[in-house]
C-alpha cells in the first residue's frame, strides 16, 4: 500500500510542474493589452466632458457643510 502511495504522489508532483506559469511571450502580451487598457482609460478620463464632470464632483464635496 506504502508504494502504491508513492507512486501517486510521484504522478502527481510531475503533473503539477507540466505548466507551472506563462512564458515570456503570454507576460509580453498582458503588458500590451494593459498598457492599450492604460491609455484608454486616460483618454476617457482626460476628455473635457469627463473632466468637468469630475471637477464639479470635487467641487461639490470641498464646499459641502459638515
Amino acid at each position: 500500500m506504502n508504494v502504491k502511495i508513492k507512486k501517486v504522489w510521484a504522478r502527481l508532483r510531475v503533473l503539477r510542474r507540466r505548466d507551472s506559469g506563462m512564458v515570456t511571450s503570454e507576460y509580453a502580451m498582458g503588458i500590451v493589452a494593459a498598457v492599450g487598457f492604460a491609455l484608454l482609460l486616460y483618454e476617457v478620463v482626460t476628455s473635457g466632458q469627463v473632466r468637468a464632470e469630475l471637477q464639479a464632483i470635487v467641487k461639490r464635496a470641498l464646499s459641502a457643510r459638515m
